[in-house]
This record gives structure tokens, sequence and C-alpha cells, in this order.
């Protein structure tokens, strides 16, 4: 594998990530508990899809072959997509979308604070302005966690039920392979050991803080790496890119 090969899979890895986790945030609009809270889970989702765009515009270009970000997102099948398993699990109740995106907004933070570090320019400008949406992202959501965690004795069981499904899909978060590895030397990719570690801290007074209980002993899930996701992708893509297919030649 090339370096511009492992910087291609590298930063399409992240756009679908972002993507996939901003289309599932997107179904709350015009659902949310309350006004201001539809406004503000809107909002984020906005921010992560204008991460997404520019990373999948950059991998377009470092593809050089004719693909646009658009042919990225719409035209790929499920096993093409390379977004971490957690991103594409059903939004659930408002407590188990909290805790997916607390999760996320988590390893977001960290992980953008190394990656602005990169010596790919681009790559690392991303990384800037998205650290700044991750800081207010996480703050909202570990307000809304601690909510949930340290109120009713429902609100309470939902959140720590949703840990307790979601925790699984975390590990791979920070698998490395050898696009990493090729990146890594190069001076791009994130050591993902690193984020981890502060990841950990960070959830673990998290959770302590919202009196919620960090499940141990857990078969993590694997395969994003490779292209295998859960059967909920495929129904999401279905819905997000059924009509640039059904109109392939429509101008946005």
């Amino acid at each position: 594998m090339t370096t511009q090969e492992a910087l291609f899979n590298y930063t399409l890895r992240l756009g679908d990530t972002n993507l996939i986790l901003a289309q599932r945030l997107s179904e709350w609009t015009g659902h949310g508990p309350f006004l201001e809270e539809d406004l503000a889970l809107t909002n984020i989702a906005l921010d992560i899809t204008g991460a997404a765009k520019s990373l999948l515009e950059y991998a377009s270009t470092i593809e050089n072959k004719g693909r646009s970000a658009d042919d990225l997102a719409y035209f790929r099948n499920d096993r093409q997509f390379f977004n971490a398993q957690i991103t594409e699990q059903p939004n659930g109740d408002y407590a188990k979308t909290i805790a997916r995106q607390a999760i996320m907004d988590c390893f977001d933070y960290y992980f953008f604070t190394e990656l602005a570090k990169s010596k790919d320019e681009t790559l690392a400008g991303i990384a800037q302005k998205s650290i700044k949406e991750v800081t207010y992202h996480l703050r909202h959501t570990s307000s809304w966690l601690e909510r949930f965690g340290d109120g009713t004795e429902e609100s309470h069981n939902k959140a720590q039920t949703a840990i307790n499904q979601l925790w699984q899909y975390t590990g791979e978060l920070f698998e490395m392979t050898e696009v990493d590895e090729i990146s890594l030397k190069e001076g791009i990719a994130v050591d993902l050991n690193l984020v981890k570690a502060k990841w950990e801290k960070h959830m673990a007074d998290l959770l302590a803080k919202c009196t919620l209980t960090q499940p141990e002993n857990v078969f993590m899930q694997t395969g994003s790496r490779t292209g295998i996701h859960t059967e909920h992708l495929a129904f999401i893509l279905a819905e997000m890119q059924a009509l640039p297919r059904m109109y392939p030649d429509a101008k946005w």
C-alpha cells in the first residue's frame, strides 16, 4: 500500500464515520424532546455533516479518479463504507442517542486534538475547525448524560441500558491497521493508543459523575475497518442514497 492509498483510506474512514453519525442524528430533526434541544441536536448534526463534507472532498482529491464527494457519499454500498459501527446503531430513545453521542464526542475531542498536529495541512485544518465545535458538543451531551444518569429512576435505567448496549462498539474506535501504520510513519495519522488512554479516563470520570456503571469484560465488536457492518448500515444508506440514485445527474 502506497502512502497516497493509505491517506485516501484514512481520510475516507474519517469522512464515513462523520457522515453516518450525522445522518443518524438528523433523524431527530423535528422530533426532539423540546424546541431548544431539537435545534441544538440538529446544529450538532450540521457541524458533523460539515466535517464529513470536508473530509470526503479531500478524499476525492487524494484519490484523483474523477469521483466527487457526492459520489463517495451516495454511490457506494455498505461493504464499501468504513464508518465505526457505533455510528450506525439506531437512535433508540433520547437517552441512547445522548449516550452514543457522548461516547463519540469524547473520542472526537481527543482525536481531533491530536489530528490538529498532523503534517498533512488539510487534515490538520479540518481538525482545528472541528475541535472548536466538538468542545461544545461534548459539553452539551455530557450535561444531558448527567441529567439522565443522576435523574429519576427511569432516566437512570434508560441511560445505563444505553451504555450497556453501546459499549461493545467502543473497542474498534481504537483499532489500528496498515493504513494507520503507514500514515503514522509519515506524521499524518493519530496514534490511537494515546487517544484511548485519554478517552478511557474521561469516560470513567464522566460515568462516575453521572452515577452510571462502566461495563466490564465486554466482547468488543470489530469489522468496520474492512467494510463489515451491522445490519443497520444498509438501511441508512438506502434512505440516504435513494434520491441521488434515482436522479444521478441532478445538480444540487
